[in-house]
């Protein structure tokens, strides 16, 4: 268990009724069955534009997709895995090779076989060209040979650590029918709205604004499941009218902490209501201030640094998180026992500090006290990144910096942010996914064409940082390829490009009648194809 598990439950633990908090590791009773039937109720605070995971490899996709469509293998507790489309794989010796073996007798929802085609053509055509993350991790994926219809041999032009792929493989390897992309504009496709898998659940319907409907799929290839006849995805923005709608139960499940954190203590004491506090250690979440290196004042290191110095960490975990968060020390999280540098010394809290390196910069104060203004985009999926937002508006204006909120809707934020680069500074949230090489360098790699989202919109660009991220990607000996991680750690650490304040996961609450939450790692953005309602 990490330590991360054990600050949240100390929380939740001093502020819920005793009794109300569950580990989520099995059925709420024991002893009970699964029961087939009914329709889950679940709260989703945000309708991304583009729900396909294979493209977008982001949790707001995988919490409604990953229902609908499989990827290779799925995280299991303990952090190993557990086959899902993929029934085996093996790595060559020199890191040129992996061989999967992948499951028979699986069907498209459309009826059509699921066959060695699909992977070869969503690992080439989409995970290594389109996919945010998947362009960096198989980048170096040359062919993927298809010998027979349960057979992929991924064929890679440089070694490439199978600890990599591995790790890839529940986030990475959401797999796609060719015969609906093959010869299309995959990005515009319309099965990337309306999506057709291999899942437990079939796309029905959606009404932007209302819901995401799902049906349970009669032919899945795990026989008797899913136990549910549905799953309706209810889009409740308003974070305050999910607390409301649990305690009236009318929503059955709600994940990421969309009951506020301040909304728990009375939650947790509403009858035939269970607080959640595991199922996200493989989804760690961080937050983190995101500069735009292009601007002028930011291109400076001092500057990044002074903004750095201007913020209390300690406030962030315990006023904003209510506890639940860690102060980050850079871009590895700390429950990465192996991966983290523990003697990483990032900026402590000085605002006399912040003060004098923004003189030695070149930017006094004016008459009104500021040196300069900036736009600041929190981000909105979160109730914490709004509160830090605001937060650190004051923080900033305390050592003479303007910063002008502007609040943007999900879809005008990332638009903003991770395509146009249109910001100065943002508050955002990346996931560390269990490997430094998934969703962490590709925040600070450069060379990365525009527009690709979620992938150093930083504009952030250091010879020695590219060269050490190359180097760790092909390092197949676990104790170098370790060392070249603290090395990454120690220039973000020195260049701050990005400044990581937190991290910290959530807390799912749900009614009694739901069993099966929260078993894996990654349970809010799996299958559920075992979650069931007892009544």
């Amino acid at each position: 268990m990490s330590s991360l598990n054990v600050t949240r439950r100390r929380f939740i633990g001093t502020t819920i009724a005793a009794g109300s908090l569950a580990t989520g590791a099995g059925p709420s009773r024991a002893q009970d069955a699964p029961r087939r039937g009914g329709v889950l109720i679940v709260a989703a605070d945000g309708e991304p534009r583009n729900i396909n995971p294979a493209i977008v490899a982001s949790n707001g996709v995988f919490f409604m997709a990953s229902k609908v469509i499989e990827p290779l293998a799925e995280m299991t507790p303990g952090g190993g895995f557990t086959p899902r489309l993929a029934l085996s794989w093996q790595g060559s010796a020199d890191g040129r090779l992996v061989l999967f073996k992948l499951r028979p007798g699986v069907s498209w929802h459309d009826g059509k076989p699921f066959t060695s085609e699909d992977v070869a053509f969503s690992a080439m055509e989409v995970w290594k060209k389109l996919q945010n993350f998947g362009r960096v991790v198989f980048k170096n994926l040359e062919a993927v040979d298809t010998p027979d219809a349960t057979t992929a041999a991924f064929r890679f032009s440089a070694p490439t650590p199978l600890q990599l792929v591995e790790n890839a493989l529940p986030a990475l390897t959401s797999v796609l029918p060719k015969h609906i992309y093959a010869g299309t504009d995959i990005a515009a496709n319309p099965a990337n709205v309306k999506l057709v898998g291999t899942g437990p659940f079939k796309f029905s319907e959606h009404r932007p604004g209302e819901y995401y409907r799902l049906e349970r799929n009669p032919n899945y290839w795990d026989e008797g499941k899913p136990y549910l006849d549905g799953i309706i995805f209810r889009v409740m923005p308003d974070r305050g009218a999910i607390a409301a709608a649990t305690e009236a139960n009318q929503i059955q499940l709600s994940a990421f902490s969309a009951v506020p954190l301040a909304d728990m203590a009375r939650i947790g004491k509403v009858p035939g209501v269970k607080v959640i506090a595991d199922g996200y250690d493989g989804i760690t979440y961080q937050l983190v201030v995101e500069i735009n290196n292009a601007r002028k004042e930011l291109s400076d290191p001092r500057v990044r640094r002074a903004i750095a110095h201007a913020i209390d960490r300690t406030f962030v975990t315990d006023t904003i998180f209510l506890g639940t968060a860690k102060a980050s020390n850079g871009p590895i999280p700390l429950f990465d026992k192996v991966m983290n540098d523990a003697t990483l010394n990032p900026p402590r809290f000085d605002v006399a500090r912040a003060n004098a390196l923004l003189d030695e910069a070149g930017y006094p104060r004016g008459a009104g006290g500021a040196r300069f203004s900036l736009r600041l985009l929190p981000a909105p999926w979160f109730e914490q990144t709004r509160q830090f937002g605001d937060y650190l508006k004051q923080a900033l204006r305390a050592v003479g910096i303007d910063a002008q909120i502007v609040n943007n809707d999900p879809a005008a934020h990332t638009k903003a942010v991770y395509t146009d680069r249109a910001y100065d500074l943002a508050i955002g949230s990346p996931v560390y996914r269990n490997d430094p090489a998934i969703s962490t360098t590709v925040l600070y790699e450069s060379g990365i064409p525009p527009g690709v989202p979620f992938a150093n919109q930083y504009n952030y660009k250091s010879e020695e940082m590219d060269g050490v991220i190359a180097k760790a990607a092909s390092e197949i000996d676990p104790a170098r390829r370790v060392a070249l991680y603290r090395d990454f750690q120690q220039i973000a650490n020195r260049d701050l490009p990005i400044i990581h304040v937190a991290e910290w996961t959530f807390i799912t609450v749900a009614r009694d009648s739901v069993r099966n939450v929260a078993n894996n790692p990654r349970w809010a953005t799996s299958h559920w194809a075992d979650t069931w309602l007892s009544g």
